[in-house]
This record gives structure tokens, sequence and C-alpha cells, in this order.
């Protein structure tokens, strides 16, 4: 039976010598993997079609045995090309996705976080890189995940309580409209590698790439 998805592209790698494995993140379906035969010959169907943060429609013919499915079609939407024109995009959108697989099961749908990864995309493509733009990703999918912090207990200044209230609140587009103080940022960078290490049992790799620091 073949299944259709929307998805972001969130890995690739090989399986064989004319093979990828293609982990998605999908609304509907979650994550999940599927294999593109065939997809590194040269003349492959799925040539230009697959790669790191593209969004595309897609059809898989579902495994009986294992999660790892066939995938069957694809139909490009978005190559998302700017994060490969700017390394620091490209971390934020990579540590970014490492939250979503380290937080996520699955095969379980996903829609607010495929939704939350969609627009983080799509704000990173449209500006330049800020610690902020992470910082609002990270306390988004702490709500969701039903981790958010009780900010009343919490031990941060009034500044920073502000700033996080505005991340909360704005689109990702908003958040680029904010200014934090090199204090303020350094405030948030603390508190939430804390507070994730404590309930997630660590922090994905690439944070202080993302956050363009050299500490977490």
């Amino acid at each position: 039976m073949t299944e259709s998805a929307s998805g972001i592209i969130l890995r690739t790698r090989p399986l064989t010598e004319t093979s990828l494995i293609i982990h998605w993140l999908s609304p509907n379906f979650g994550r999940l993997a599927t294999v593109a035969k065939g997809a590194r010959r040269a003349k492959s169907p799925y040539a230009g079609k697959l790669d790191l943060f593209y969004e595309a429609d897609f059809s898989f013919s579902r495994s009986r045995s294992s999660e790892l499915h066939t995938l069957r079609e694809v139909q490009l939407r978005k190559t998302n090309s700017a994060l490969r024109e700017d390394i620091s995009k490209l971390r934020q959108a990579a540590y970014a996705a490492a939250l979503v697989v380290q937080t996520t099961e699955t095969e379980t749908p996903l829609p607010v976080v495929f939704k939350l990864l969609g627009t983080l995309l799509a704000s990173l493509c449209a500006h330049e890189p800020l610690p902020q733009l992470i910082f609002a990703f990270e306390l988004k999918m702490l709500h969701e995940l039903g981790l958010e912090p009780d900010w009343s207990e919490a031990k941060l200044s009034v500044g920073a309580q502000k700033i996080i209230s505005a991340l909360i609140q704005r689109n990702f587009d908003g958040v680029f409209g904010l200014k934090l103080a090199d204090s303020q940022a350094s405030e948030l960078r603390q508190f939430l590698h804390g507070f994730m290490v404590y309930h997630l049992g660590k922090v994905p790799p690439g944070r202080a790439q993302a956050l363009m620091t050299t500490h977490e």
C-alpha cells in the first residue's frame, strides 16, 4: 500500500553504493525513514530532489517488518537554498533538527513540531542568523513537549524574563526585532542549557555553534 505525505528532510545517508536512507519529518507521520533506491545513480529520478532541509511531497510503501520504508515518488517544493550559502544558518538549522530528533518518537504525528521547524527554516532563509532565534525555538519546543519552565520560580533577571516572554509570544520573524544585551544572551544560554540537561538528559550537539559562541 502506497501512502502520501509532505515532509522536511532531516538527514540523508548512504545505504548502498546506489541507494540512500532519507529521514523525514512530516506532520501526519512524524519522523520516518525511507529508502530511496537508486538515488545515488547519475540518472536517478530522485536526482536534485533529496538533500538536507529540502521540503517535498512524497509517497512511500510501508514495510511490514521494519521502520525503514520504500520511497516511491518525490515532488520537490522548497530547497531552502539560503541555508547552504551561510554556515551559521546551516548550523542553526542542524541544531534545531537535532533537537527535534532527540525529543520526539518515530512515526508519531507531529503537526506542531513540523510547523515550528518549517517556519524556523523559512525565517533563517530570510534573515541573518541570531542567537535569539535558537532561544525561541528551544522555548517553543519545550512548550510543545509539556516541559516549559515555571517562570515564577526561575531565577532569572527581570530583563531576561521579559525577553523570554517576547520570544515565546512572537513568531520567528518577529524574534529578529528583539535586541538582547550580551548579559541577557548569556543568562538565557546558561539557563536553557541547564534546564534541558536536567529534563532531557543532554543537549543535542552543535548548540554552541548554533548560538555562535564558544560556550554551552
